[in-house]
C-alpha cells in the first residue's frame, strides 16, 4: 500500500493507473477506521481494481473547536486497517496541503442542506462542501464510495458532483452496524461502556417508528415521533437535536408517509452526539 502525504504523490499515483487504464475508487475518510470504512474500500473493489483512501480531519467542518480537538485519530492503526482491506494507497494531506496560506474559496450547496444537520451545526456543511470538492478534483477518481449513515452529507455531496460537473460517480453504501443495531461511527469510541449501552436506543427508537409508519398505523407522523424522542430520553439521552421524516432525496419533513423517505435523527449521550437514519418506504399515503 502506497502512501502520499503530499498532493504530488496522488497526482503521480493517479496518472500512472490512467496510463495503464486502470480506473480507481476513493474513500474520503476522517480516520479512527472502523469495519465500517472496512466495508467502503470492499465495496470500492467490487467496482474497480484499484482503491484509494484519503484520511484527513477537516477543520473547516467543525463549528466546535472542543469538538475537533477531541475527534478520535489513531494513523498507525487506521493505516493497518487500510491496508488489511485491500487498499492500494492512501493520502495522508495536512491542514495545509489542503487549505494553502491565501486560501480564500468555499463551496456552499443550499437547500438539501439549510436543515438539521445544517441548522445545529452553522457552516458544517460548506466545510463538507470544500473539503469534498478539493479531494475529488485533486485525485478525480472514476468513483468516490460513502456510507449512508451521514444521509444528509451524502445528499449534499451528490449535489456538489452533479452542480460542478466532477465527472465522479457518487456510490452510497448501506450503514454498517455493530451486533446490537448502533451504526458504526468513528465517535462510539468516545462513549463510555454505559453510554454505549444506552446508545442502541437510537437505531431502536428509529425502528420502532418505522415499523409503525410502515404498517399503515393510523397514527399521525408527529405523535409517532413524539413518542420515540421521549424514549431517547428515557434511555439517557440528553438532549435530541431532531428526530425526523424526511424525503429520501430533498430532506423536506413530511407530515404524512408517502414514497421513499428516511427518518433522521441526531441525539447527544454524555458528551458525544450520534446522528443515524434508516430507510422508510411505502406505496400508499397513511395517516
Amino acid at each position: 500500500m502506497q502512501i502520499f502525504r503530499e498532493l504530488s504523490g496522488l497526482d503521480r499515483l493517479s496518472a500512472s493507473w490512467c496510463a495503464d487504464d486502470e480506473q480507481f475508487s476513493l474513500v474520503p475518510t476522517m480516520g479512527a477506521i472502523h469495519e465500517g470504512h472496512v466495508a467502503l474500500v470492499v465495496e470500492g473493489k467490487r467496482h474497480t481494481a484499484r482503491v484509494a483512501a484519503t484520511i484527513f480531519v477537516n477543520p473547516m467542518q467543525f463549528n466546535d473547536k472542543a469538538d475537533l480537538e477531541r475527534y478520535p485519530r489513531s494513523e498507525e492503526a487506521d493505516l493497518a486497517k487500510l491496508e488489511a482491506a485491500g487498499c492500494d494507497a492512501v493520502w495522508l494531506p495536512s491542514v495545509e496541503e489542503i487549505y494553502p496560506a491565501g486560501f480564500a474559496t468555499m463551496v456552499s450547496v443550499r437547500g438539501v442542506s439549510d436543515r438539521w444537520e445544517g441548522e445545529y451545526r452553522p457552516g458544517h456543511f460548506d466545510g463538507v462542501g470544500t473539503v469534498v470538492a478539493k479531494l475529488l478534483i485533486s485525485a478525480l477518481p472514476n468513483f468516490a464510495i460513502f456510507g449512508e449513515k451521514d444521509w444528509q452529507q451524502l445528499a449534499v455531496i451528490r449535489q456538489l458532483e452533479r452542480d460542478l460537473n466532477i465527472g465522479v460517480d457518487i456510490v452510497g453504501f448501506p450503514t454498517v452496524r455493530d451486533p446490537d443495531g448502533l451504526a458504526m461511527s468513528s465517535r462510539n469510541s468516545l462513549l463510555s461502556d454505559g453510554e454505549r449501552g444506552q446508545a442502541v436506543a437510537l437505531p431502536e427508537a428509529l425502528n420502532e417508528a418505522r415499523a409503525a409508519i410502515e404498517a399503515g398505523e393510523h397514527i399521525l407522523v408527529s405523535t409517532l415521533l413524539a413518542v420515540a424522542r421521549a424514549k431517547l430520553v428515557e434511555a439517557g439521552f440528553t438532549k435530541v437535536d431532531y428526530l425526523a421524516l424526511v424525503d429520501a432525496a430533498t430532506l423536506e419533513p413530511l407530515d404524512h408517509a408517502h414514497g421513499d423517505m428516511r427518518l433522521i435523527a441526531a441525539a447527544t449521550i454524555g458528551s458525544t452526539r450520534l446522528i443515524d437514519n434508516i430507510r422508510v418506504e411505502m406505496d400508499t399515503v397513511s395517516r
